[in-house]
């Protein structure tokens, strides 16, 4: 066993409007699943690269403190090639920048932002020089 991450999974109070957000930001691809309850493949990029795809679904019961800025939830992080125009991306597609752009010295640039549905998400543009 290896133990590494190997699926994710955004819960979503509304599935479309949320598929929208990450399409638009970050051009991902959903593709409903064939099972036994509505579930949606979520694929992130390309398959010889690094990472991970997940799944969606509806939430099935509300955050416990929806507005707030604590982590609720497994949060994961997505490598972005520009943190300003992710930045952007995700405040004109309904999200919301939960913690600025801060630099983490030698890694890069990260920010902690909210999708349409509330979920706490980081985005992280690599730079090895960064200070």
């Amino acid at each position: 066993m290896s133990n590494r991450i190997v699926h994710f999974e955004i819960h979503a109070d509304n599935v479309q409007r949320a598929m929208d957000f990450y399409k638009k930001v970050f051009g991902w691809n959903f593709q409903k699943w064939d099972g036994p309850f509505d579930y949606w493949m979520v694929m992130t990029g390309d398959q010889k690269k690094p990472g991970i795809d997940g799944g969606m679904m509806k939430r099935e019961r509300p955050l416990s403190n929806p507005g707030t800025e604590e982590i609720i939830s497994f949060s994961c992080t997505v490598d972005v090639e520009s943190i300003d125009d992710a930045l952007t991306k995700i405040k004109d597609s309904g999200g919301k920048v939960t913690q600025n752009k801060m630099v983490v010295p030698g890694v890069g640039w990260m920010a902690t932002c909210k999708d349409t549905e509330g979920n706490l998400f980081g985005i992280m543009q690599m730079d090895k020089k960064a200070e």
